[in-house]
């Protein structure tokens, strides 16, 4: 097992699992601490990478395209402070964090864990039920309706109709954008059979935000409606059988092993590999060829 233990948090790896516990300091936003530990499986893992700076260094996780309501629902659109897959390295533990990239990374070699986007979502999401008050309203969210109450700052046309209950059958789909600049940001519903291109302040199936505290808050909403709506890519037409003709050559399969098992070689002579795990992977490779 690998661990790394950090004030801006502690990531464990059991060789199935990364586990993400954010820490208590006070620099630790907000969204993180709400969110909780994440418990991400290593097939959704893309990739780990450690940036070293002077006083600091950062360890980064990049997760496979589909994989994460969350990162689905906020679009990249999160920033540094809040994006729960980043962690904070003081310089005197910078051999702690290059150890643990190792071994995450020889987990995704051995394991062959593709790193293409995936069509169902391999991270459960924000618990419900959840409620948030943030902007002009409160959106609370209890897995099966996401209701949109209103406060005292909100425009009176869109409080004049009351508070929004909203079946998770009548959802279309969702979107968080943060405040930006001068820019407003929202947390937006869209609702079947009812499009609509009024601003967010006008908007009953919209939260508008300003950017203060709490508004991060809202993408947890957006994460937990997220993860129970159909996956963008299950509708996608899968790919049919590529004809006979164009399917690769058993030889050229054959030489994509060979060259798997120098790869391998050089990894072991590098010292990324121990003896048992390339033992193991070379078995594995060599039962293939």
């Amino acid at each position: 097992m690998a661990e790394i233990l950090q004030r801006d948090g502690t990531w464990t790896f059991d060789g199935d699992t990364l586990r993400l516990t954010p820490g208590r300091d006070k620099s630790v936003s907000l969204l993180r601490k709400t969110l909780g530990e994440l418990a991400v499986p290593l097939g959704a893992l893309a990739g780990i990478s450690f940036e070293q700076g002077r006083r600091s260094g950062r360890l980064r996780l990049r997760l496979r395209d589909g994989s994460d309501p969350l990162l689905q629902a906020t679009g990249g659109r999160l920033t540094d402070t809040n994006d729960p897959y980043q962690l904070s390295v003081d310089a005197d533990r910078y051999g702690v964090a290059e150890y643990f990239v190792d071994e995450i990374r020889s987990a995704l070699l051995l394991d062959e864990v593709p790193t293409d986007a995936v069509d169902s979502y391999l991270l459960a999401g924000p618990a419900v039920p959840l409620s948030v008050s943030a902007g002009d309203g409160t959106a609370s969210f209890d897995g099966d309706h996401v209701r949109l109450e209103w406060n005292w700052k909100t425009e009176d046309a869109k409080a004049a109709a009351g508070a929004r209950t909203l079946s998770l059958a009548d959802i279309a789909g969702v979107e968080w954008h943060p405040s930006v600049g001068l820019e407003n940001g929202y947390l937006r519903f869209t609702v079947r059979n009812a499009p609509t291109k009024a601003p967010p302040k006008y908007d009953p199936n919209s939260v508008e935000l300003w950017g203060f505290k709490k508004d991060p808050l809202m993408a947890l909403v957006a994460a937990a409606v997220q993860a129970r709506l159909p996956h963008p890519a299950a509708a996608a037409p899968k790919q049919l059988p590529a004809p006979a003709a164009d399917r690769p050559a058993p030889e050229e399969d054959h030489d994509a092993l060979l060259r798997r098992l120098r790869e391998l070689g050089d990894l072991h002579r590098s010292g990324v590999l121990t003896d048992e795990e390339f033992t193991l992977a070379k078995q594995a490779v060599l039962k293939r060829l």
